[in-house]
Order: C-alpha cells, then sequence, then structure tokens
C-alpha cells in the first residue's frame, strides 16, 4: 500500500474544514501539474495520506484516506486533468513541521525536503511511520 502528502494553504482549504466533511470526504480538486497528476493516477482506494499545511504553517496536520480512485475534474477546462476524494482519518497530536522533517536525517530522502513545491507526493513506508511517530501516533 502507497502513501501520499496532500498540500493545502489553509485560507484556501484546512485540515478543520477537511474534518468537517466527515465520511463524506471531499473532492481534491485544482491539480495543475502533470508530477502531482502521476501521483494522483497512482491512488488507490484505501491508502492514506498526510495532510499538510503549506505556506501558512509548513506543518503536516493529519491523516486523510484515499475514498475515490482518480477521475475526470470538472474544475479544470482542458480535461487533462483529474482529482481523488478525501475523508479525514485523524488529526496528528502534534503538527510535525517542514523544520522537523528537514532535521531528521533519516527524512533527508523525502520528497517534501527535495522537491517542497510538489501539491502531491508519494511518502515512503519508512518516511510514513516516521512522521506518524513524529506527530504522536503509533
Amino acid at each position: 500500500m502507497a502513501h501520499w502528502l496532500f498540500k493545502s494553504e489553509p485560507s484556501s482549504w484546512s485540515w478543520d474544514q477537511q474534518v468537517a466533511c466527515g465520511e463524506a470526504g471531499t473532492q481534491w480538486t485544482g491539480v495543475r501539474n502533470h508530477s502531482a497528476k502521476l501521483n494522483l493516477m497512482a491512488m488507490k482506494k484505501g491508502e492514506r495520506g498526510f495532510f499538510y499545511h503549506s505556506n501558512e504553517g509548513k506543518a503536516v496536520v493529519g491523516i486523510v484516506e484515499i475514498i475515490k480512485e482518480y477521475y475526470p475534474d470538472p474544475t479544470d477546462a482542458s480535461g487533462k486533468f483529474g482529482m481523488v476524494d478525501l475523508k479525514a482519518v485523524e488529526p496528528l497530536k502534534k503538527p510535525v513541521t517542514l523544520e522537523e522533517v528537514r532535521a531528521e536525517p533519516k527524512l533527508a530522502a523525502m520528497v517534501l525536503v527535495n522537491n517542497s513545491r510538489l501539491s502531491v507526493q508519494p511518502v515512503t513506508e519508512e518516511e510514513y511511520r516516521l512522521v506518524r511517530r513524529m506527530g504522536g501516533l503509533k
């Protein structure tokens, strides 16, 4: 099972808004980068990832789950991009900041450290477990 990281500016879409959507979740629209698109296309229902507040806060704040696999994004007039649906699973007990991720040698190869602008990123199993632990989860 793969793991992912989804970036969102809290002023545009926050963890609290994601949580408020409940079990129905929400559509992850607006991705317009081909690398991020390929990541979305690779996602499978039931896989989990991190919800990351970008620009404001710069921290992993929660765990999300893919509840619907890749399909066309109606907000894309070109028809080239798609989306997945996500639901909130649980918050981290303590947000894990980008600064903390960068300071952890075991996370030196993490995409978040090396390509921080990519809005949807893969996360390895080891990275997923370590960031969860750093955030107070088992």
